[in-house]
C-alpha cells in the first residue's frame, strides 16, 4: 500500500498544480487520490456573525444612572454607546443608531426600562426586560435642544427641560408630548429683562408632588405649582447654578454654584439664602471676601437616621491658588470634611441610598464616582471611606493594550492556579463589604477560556473569560527583567523617555506553561511556570545582526580562535565597520538598549523569566523589530524572525544555534525568478546550489561585479569562511583590510581550505527552461548546516559575508543557448551594491503589527500618541514590484514548528520549522536532535535545509497541519511538570520527555496535509509529495489581517478577517467558501493589531478601553440567550416607611398628585406636531411586523396577552381567596366574642 501511494504521489507531483507557484486552481478530481477525499460536514448554515459581549471601561463616558431596587447601573458614552452593569457576569452593551453622545440616563425604577437623552435632541425609551435591550420609542425634538430630564418615582410622566428655558412633559407609555408646557416667560418675573438661560435642574418637592422646582443656569430658581399653573416663589441669585439637592423633608434645598459656593435655602424664607459656604475657600485677611474657587458641578444632600447631620457630597470647588491639585470629591458629614483626590477628572457621581422614596430618610451607603478613565465606589458606612474592590475589568486600559491572544478549552485547574497566584498581586485596603451593584442574574457557564493582553508598560495580563465574563487572574511584568534605563544625552535620552517595554506579541501554551513575550524594542523573554518561589539569575542572549545600510561588501572577515566564554559575557572585540576598535560596551552605551538584570534574584511563584534574547546590530544602529516568533516545548527551540533574518535559539541550553539571512536560505537573490507564480519547487535532488553553497562552510565563490556580465568574471579568488551558526559568545569581527592592526589574522589552516567548489546556478525561469540535475548538484546537496552547542560553551567564528545583489544598473543575465545549466567556479566579490533605503521599504512590510524604526526612535512620544498617529491604515498592494524591490523587501512573517515531512524522500514525519516570508515563499527546515556524548551530557540540535520551497500569493500569515481525515494536528508539546519533582537521570532532556499529541495525530506516518494561508491566498499541500491539492484566492481588492485554523461543530475550518471588515471562513481541506460576512470595516490599526480568533469566537479592541467579543458560529448564536445575563428580575417595590402617629399628625403630610388628570390629553390637549416627532423603536417595529404577518402574528400577540391576563387573574384570585379566608376568620372570632360577652352585665367587664 505504501508503494502504491508513493506512485500516486509521484504522478500527482508531475502535474502542473504540483508546482508551488502554479495556477491557483485545485487539481482535477481524477488526480486526487481517493483516500484523500475528506468528508466535510461544515455548511454555510453553521455560520453567523454577531456580537456577544463587551468588556472593559466604557470609552469616553458622559452620564451615570442607578436603579436602587434592581441594583443595576447604567453608563452613557460620547459615541452613543451605553453599558448596563449588574452583578459579575451581567454586562450588556447597547448602541444608539445615531451615534450621538448620551447626555443623561434615567431609570424607570423597578420597571425594567430607562430613558436616555442624546446630543441630537432625541429621547429614547429602552426595554430592559429582555437580555439584549431594545429601543421601544424615540422622540425627536425639532425646535429645542434638550438639557435636563427628570422621571419622578412611580410616575409615567417625564419632565424635559430645554435650552430655551421651557419645560415639556412626555408620556412614557406612548412617548408623546403633552399639551402641558411651562414656558420660561411665565416662570420668571415679568419685570426680568434677560433670558434665564437653559434649564439645569428639574425635581419634585419631596413632600408635595404638585410642586416642581425649576433651576435655570443664570441663577434663577422657580417653584412651579402644577395645579394652579403659576409660580409659588422665585429666587434670583448672582452666581450661576449647576445643580440642586433636596432635604428629604422638603423644607431645605441646596444649590451648587460656579464660584465654588454652596447655598442653602429655607422654604419659609426664600428672599435670601439660609446659609452660604465656600467649603474650600479661605477668607483672606485683608478682606472679608473668600478666595476664588473652582465651580462645583454637582451636589447631593442626604440624611441618615443615626445622625442629625446630613451627608453633603460634591465634586470640584477647590481653590484656584492650590496649584497641582487633582480632581477631588468632597464628603462633608457634620464638622468632618474629607477630600478624596482622583487620578482622572470626575464625569458624574451618584449617592446610593437604601430607599427609592425621596421623601424618606435616605440612609446613604456608597458613592458611585464615574471618572474619565475609571469607575470607583466609595463606602460611606466607614469613617475612613474605603473604596470597594471593583469586580469589573475596568483596568484593561491602565496601560494601552498593544496585543491580544485568545485561548479556549483551557485546562480547568489552570484558572484556579492562576487566580490563587494573582491574589497575592492584588492591592489591599479595600472595603470588606460586597460590591453594591448586585442586580440581574448571571448566564450559563461555559468551558474555561483565557484572554491574554499585552500592554505598553510591558505587562502581560491573564483574564478569565469563561461564562461571558472577564476577571483578572494574573499579571507578568516584563520591566522587572531589565535594569531601569539610565538617562542619556541627545537622541538616546529621547528614546528612553518613551515606553521601552511595549509588548508586541505573546506566545503561550496552556499545556506546557511556556510563555514567550516579544517587545517592540527587539527582545524576546521566555518564561517558565513554577509553583514555588525560586532564586535564579536570568540569562541574557544577545544576537547581533548585520546592518542593513551597507553600501558594499568588505573584504572577507578573518577568524578568531574559538574560546570557551560564559554566555552572559561578551568580549570587547572590534565590530564590523568600526576600524577604530569600537567595543561592545561602547555600542551598548551609544545605542538605546535595555540591560538585563544578570544578578541572582528571588522570583515569586508563577511565571519566572529564564532567558532574554535581545536583537542588536553590530554598528550600533537600531535593530529590526521581531516580525515572527514561535516556540516549541517538545523540541526546546525558539525561532525568531527579525526582518529578513532567521534566529534559532536552544532555550534549554540557552544558546544560539544560528542567525541567518533569509536570502541565504534559498537561491541567489538576483538569480531567483521574478514572479512568485513562476517559482518552482525544489526538492533535495533539485536544490539550487547557490543556497546549498551558503550552507557549506568551506565554499569559495566568485560573483560578478555590478558592471560585469557572466563572461567578465574575475579570476582572482578571495578566500572566505562562511559562518551560519553562532554561539551566544560569538561577536562580530573586523572587516578592515588584513593589514589593519585592529584585526586578528586568520589562521593558516582556515585560509587553506578548498579554494573552489563546483557550483551550479539555476537560472531565471524567464531565461532558462527546465531544472538543473547533475551529480555535482546531488553531491553538494548532501551538505548540511549544523549548530551544536553545550550549555556554557560557545564557539566563535567569522561573520557571514553578504553577497552582492543585482542593482538597478546591472544588466540582466544572458539567456543560455544550448544548455539549461552551466557549471562555473565563482570567487567572492569585494564589493556589493547596497541599498540605503532598505529600512524604509521594510517599514511598510508589517504596517499592521509594527511601526517604523524612524518613527520609533525619532522623537519622544508615548504609546498613546503613537497610536493616535496610526489613525489611517494604508498598505501598498502593488503587483508590479520589481525583483530587486522584492528582494530588498522580503522578510520573515510567519514561523511554525510542526511534525512534517521536510523532504519528498522522508518516510516518516519529523520535527521541522516552516518559514513564511512577505513574498509568499515557504521554506521548510528539518530539525533533528541527537543524544549527548560521554564528554557532553546535553543533547545537541541540528537544523538542516530540506530544499522544499512552496509558494503562495501575498505575505504568509499562518501554517497548520491536517491528517487525512481532515482533523487538525496540533503541534507536539511537553506536558508541564513540577520542576521540584525528582527527574529520571537516565532520561534525555530533549525529545524524550512525555510529548502530548491530539488523538488525530495517531495516524500512519505516510503523509499529512499542510495548510498555508497568506494575506491573499490559501493553499493545501500534500506532504511529502509537496503537491498543491487545493488553492483559493481569499480576496483580490483587500488583504487578510488575521487568519487561524479553528474547530467548529467537531470540524476544522479556516477563519480570516480582512481589512475591508469581512469575516470569512473556508472549509478544510477543500477551501470551499462557507461565510463571507461584512462585519466591521478597518478604521484603525488598533483593530488589526488586536484581532484574534479562538474556536468559534473572536475578539478585538473596539476602543482604547474596551474589548469586543464576537462569534461566527451559528451554534453559539443560538445559545447566546442562555449565555447572557438577565438585566431585570421581578422584585416587589419596598413599602413606604412608617412615620409614626405623632409625625403623621403634627408633621406635614405627603401630598399626592394625579398627573393623568393634569397632563392627559383631555385636560391639557395635544402638543404641536412640529415641536417633536415620534419614532417607533426597533422593538415596536418588530411587534408591528409580527402583527402584519397574518394570523400567526395575531395569534402570538393574543396568546401573549392571554398569558399576561391569566397571570394577573390568577394573582387576583389568590388575593381574593386570601381576603375571604381572613374575613371568615375575623367573623368567627367576632361571633365567639359576642357569645362570650352576651350575658355579662356592664360591671362584669
Amino acid at each position: 500500500m505504501k508503494k502504491f501511494r508513493r506512485v500516486l504521489d509521484g504522478l500527482t507531483t508531475s502535474s502542473p498544480a504540483g508546482v508551488g507557484g502554479g495556477a491557483a486552481t485545485p487539481l482535477a478530481p481524477g488526480t486526487v487520490p481517493r483516500e484523500l477525499e475528506v468528508r466535510e460536514t461544515l455548511v454555510s448554515d453553521n455560520f453567523q456573525v454577531c456580537k456577544t459581549t463587551r468588556h472593559g471601561f466604557p470609552f469616553q463616558p458622559t452620564a451615570l444612572a442607578f436603579d436602587p431596587i434592581q441594583k443595576v447601573l447604567a453608563i452613557g458614552c460620547r459615541a452613543g454607546g451605553m453599558r448596563i452593569l449588574g452583578r459579575p457576569g451581567v454586562d450588556c452593551h447597547c448602541q444608539h443608531e445615531s451615534g450621538a453622545a448620551v447626555l443623561q440616563v434615567q431609570f424607570l425604577i423597578n420597571e425594567g426600562a430607562l430613558v436616555t437623552a442624546c446630543a441630537d435632541d432625541t429621547l429614547h425609551l429602552w426595554n430592559l426586560r429582555q437580555k439584549h435591550p431594545a429601543v421601544l420609542h424615540s422622540l425627536k425634538f425639532n425646535r429645542e435642544r434638550i438639557t435636563f430630564c427628570h422621571v419622578p418615582f412611580q410616575s409615567k410622566w417625564l419632565y424635559v427641560g430645554t435650552e430655551r428655558g421651557n419645560t415639556h412633559i412626555v408620556n412614557i407609555e406612548s412617548f408623546i408630548l403633552s399639551g402641558y408646557v411651562i414656558m420660561w416667560n411665565k416662570a420668571i418675573e415679568l419685570s426680568t429683562k434677560t433670558h434665564p438661560g437653559p434649564v439645569v435642574h428639574l425635581s419634585d418637592r419631596p413632600r408635595d408632588e404638585a410642586k416642581l422646582l425649576i433651576a435655570f443656569e443664570s441663577g434663577t430658581v422657580v417653584q412651579w405649582d402644577l395645579r394652579a399653573k403659576k409660580a409659588d416663589f422665585r429666587i434670583q441669585y448672582d452666581e450661576a447654578i449647576h445643580s440642586v439637592g433636596w432635604h428629604h423633608e422638603g423644607k431645605l434645598f441646596m444649590c451648587s454654584h460656579a464660584d465654588g459656593s454652596l447655598t442653602t435655602w429655607n422654604m419659609r424664607n426664600t428672599t435670601k439664602p439660609f446659609q452660604v459656604t465656600f467649603p474650600h475657600g479661605k477668607t483672606q485677611k485683608d478682606s472679608k471676601k473668600a478666595e476664588s474657587c473652582k465651580p462645583i458641578p454637582k451636589v447631593e444632600f442626604k440624611t441618615t437616621r443615626s445622625s442629625s447631620e446630613p451627608f453633603i457630597v460634591f465634586s470640584g470647588g477647590l481653590s484656584y491658588d492650590k496649584a497641582g491639585k487633582r480632581p477631588a470629591l468632597t464628603i462633608m458629614h457634620g464638622k468632618s470634611v474629607t477630600v478624596l483626590e482622583m487620578d482622572h477628572p470626575i464625569v458624574d457621581f451618584l449617592v446610593l441610598c437604601e430607599t427609592p422614596y425621596p421623601n424618606e430618610v435616605q440612609e446613604p451607603y456608597a458613592v458611585a464616582v464615574l471618572l474619565e478613565k475609571d469607575f470607583i465606589m466609595v463606602d460611606l458606612t466607614q469613617s475612613n471611606f474605603p473604596v470597594f474592590e471593583n469586580p469589573y475589568p475596568m483596568d484593561i486600559h491602565v496601560s494601552p493594550v498593544t496585543c491580544t491572544a485568545y485561548f479556549t478549552e483551557c485546562p480547568a485547574d489552570l484558572i484556579h492556579v492562576l487566580y490563587s497566584l494573582g491574589i497575592m498581586q492584588k492591592k489591599q485596603g479595600f472595603s470588606h463589604k460586597e460590591w453594591p451593584v448586585s442586580g440581574g442574574a448571571a448566564g450559563a457557564q461555559t468551558e474555561p477560556e483565557i484572554i491574554l493582553t499585552g500592554h505598553a508598560d510591558g505587562s502581560v495580563k491573564f483574564w478569565d473569560a469563561s461564562a461571558m465574563t472577564l476577571k483578572m487572574l494574573y499579571m507578568v511584568k516584563t520591566c522587572k527583567v531589565f535594569e531601569k534605563p539610565k538617562a542619556a544625552e541627545g537622541r538616546g535620552s529621547e528614546v528612553m523617555e518613551e515606553d521601552p517595554y511595549v509588548v508586541q506579541s505573546v506566545i503561550w501554551c496552556p499545556h506546557s506553561q511556556l510563555l514567550c513575550v516579544v517587545g517592540f524594542s527587539a527582545y524576546a523573554i521566555l518564561y517558565r511556570f513554577n509553583k514555588h518561589d525560586a532564586t535564579a539569575e536570568i540569562v541574557p542572549l544577545e544576537v547581533y545582526l548585520q546592518s542593513e545600510t551597507e553600501d558594499s561588501v568588505s573584504p572577507a572577515p578573518v577568524d578568531v580562535h574559538p574560546a570557551t566564554v560564559d554566555p552572559r559575557i561578551r568580549s570587547p572585540q572590534p565590530f564590523p565597520g568600526n576600524p577604530g576598535g569600537t567595543t561592545a560596551s561602547s555600542v551598548r552605551d551609544s545605542a538605546p538598549y535595555l540591560k538585563v538584570k544578570t544578578r541572582a534574584a528571588r522570583m515569586p511563584a508563577g511565571y519566572q523569566a529564564q532567558l532574554v534574547i535581545q536583537i542588536l546590530t553590530a554598528d550600533g544602529d537600531h535593530p529590526q523589530q521581531i516580525t515572527g516568533v514561535d516556540v516549541n516545548s517538545a523540541y526546546g527551540l525558539l525561532a525568531l524572525g527579525c526582518g529578513n533574518n532567521l534566529v534559532l535559539v536552544d532555550y534549554l541550553q540557552k544558546s544560539l544555534l544560528f542567525c541567518m539571512n533569509i536570502q541565504e536560505l534559498h537561491s541567489d537573490p538576483y538569480l531567483r525568478v521574478r514572479s512568485p507564480h513562476k517559482i518552482k519547487q525544489f526538492s533535495t535532488d533539485h536544490f539550487s546550489v547557490r543556497g546549498l553553497a551558503n550552507f557549506c562552510s568551506d565554499s569559495k565563490k566568485r560573483i560578478r561585479t555590478p558592471n560585469q556580465s557572466l563572461t567578465e568574471l574575475s579570476d582572482n579568488p578571495v578566500p572566505s569562511e562562511l559562518e551560519r551558526s553562532r554561539s551566544p559568545t560569538s561577536v562580530p569581527h573586523c572587516v578592515s583590510p588584513p593589514n589593519d592592526p585592529g584585526c586578528i589574522p586568520e589562521p593558516t589552516s582556515a585560509v587553506r581550505a578548498s579554494h573552489y567548489s563546483s557550483v551550479l546556478y539555476l537560472l531565471d525561469s524567464d531565461h532558462v527552461n527546465g531544472q538543473c540535475s547533475s551529480t555535482a548538484a546531488q553531491s553538494t546537496a548532501s551538505a548540511k548546516l549544523t549548530g551544536k552547542f553545550s550549555g556554557a560553551t560557545g564557539t566563535t567564528g567569522p561573520e557571514a559575508v553578504r553577497l552582492g545583489r543585482r542593482g538597478p544598473g546591472r544588466p540582466p543575465f544572458r539567456k543560455a543557448q544550448s544548455a539549461a545549466c552551466m557549471e562555473i567556479s565563482l570567487p567572492v566579490s569585494h564589493s556589493e551594491a547596497g541599498y540605503a533605503s532598505r529600512r524604509a521599504m521594510l517599514q511598510q512590510l508589517h504596517g499592521v503589527s509594527m511601526y517604523s524604526h524612524d518613527e520609533h526612535h525619532g522623537a519622544a512620544y508615548s504609546w498613546s500618541e503613537r497610536e493616535s498617529r496610526e489613525s489611517s491604515f494604508s498598505r501598498s498592494r502593488s503587483s508590479s514590484i520589481s525583483s530587486v524591490d522584492r528582494e530588498a523587501k522580503e522578510s520573515i512573517t510567519a514561523l511554525h514548528f510542526m511534525e512534517s515531512f521536510a523532504r519528498k524522500t522522508d518516510g516518516a514525519p519529523s520535527p521541522s520549522l516552516w518559514v513564511g516570508t512577505s513574498l509568499g515563499v515557504v521554506l521548510v527546515l528539518a530539525v533533528s536532535a541527537s543524544a549527548g556524548t560521554q564528554e557532553n551530557q546535553q543533547d545537541s540540535v541540528t537544523m538542516s535545509p530540506s530544499g522544499t520551497v512552496l509558494m503562495v500569493k501575498g505575505s504568509v500569515l499562518r501554517f497548520a497541519s491536517l491528517d487525512f481525515n481532515g482533523s487538525l494536528i496540533h503541534t507536539p508539546y511537553e506536558v508541564w511538570q513540577d520542576p521540584h519533582l525528582q527527574e529520571n537521570p537516565e532520561r534525555s532532556r530533549r525529545c524524550k520527555l512525555p510529548v502530548s499529541r491530539s488523538s488525530s495525530q495517531d495516524v500512519p506516518g505516510e503523509g499529512h496535509l499542510a495548510v498555508v494561508c497568506s494575506e491573499k491566498q490559501a493553499k493545501v499541500f500534500l506532504m511529502p509529495a509537496q503537491t498543491c491539492l487545493y488553492a483559493h484566492s481569499i480576496t483580490e481588492s483587500s488583504f487578510v489581517l488575521c487568519a487561524d485554523m479553528v474547530s467548529i461543530c467537531n470540524s476544522v475550518c479556516l477563519a480570516c478577517f480582512c481589512a475591508n471588515g469581512h469575516i470569512m471562513t473556508l472549509s478544510l481541506p477543500s477551501l470551499r467558501p462557507l461565510l463571507d460576512g461584512s462585519y466591521l470595516p478597518l478604521t484603525d490599526t488598533r483593530i488589526a493589531r488586536t484581532f484574534c480568533f479562538a474556536g468559534g469566537q473572536a475578539l478585538y479592541l473596539d476602543s482604547p478601553t474596551e474589548i469586543q467579543r464576537v462569534t461566527y458560529s451559528q451554534e453559539i448564536c443560538d445559545n447566546l440567550q442562555d449565555l447572557l445575563g438577565e438585566l431585570f428580575i421581578p422584585l416587589e417595590t419596598p413599602e413606604v416607611q412608617n412615620r409614626g402617629f405623632l409625625k403623621g399628625f403634627f408633621g406635614s403630610s405627603v401630598q399626592t398628585l394625579d398627573r393623568e388628570e393634569l397632563f392627559g390629553e383631555a385636560a391639557a390637549g395635544k402638543a404641536s406636531r412640529s415641536l417633536a416627532q415620534h419614532i417607533p423603536g426597533q422593538a415596536s417595529v418588530e411587534i408591528l411586523r409580527g402583527g402584519a404577518g397574518g394570523v400567526v402574528g395575531e395569534l402570538a400577540k393574543a396568546r401573549l396577552a392571554l398569558d399576561e391576563r391569566g397571570q394577573r387573574l390568577g394573582e387576583l384570585e389568590e388575593r381574593t381567596s386570601h381576603m375571604m379566608s381572613s374575613a371568615e376568620t375575623f367573623s368567627k372570632h367576632a361571633h365567639e366574642l359576642m357569645l362570650k360577652c352576651k350575658d355579662k352585665k356592664w360591671y362584669q367587664f
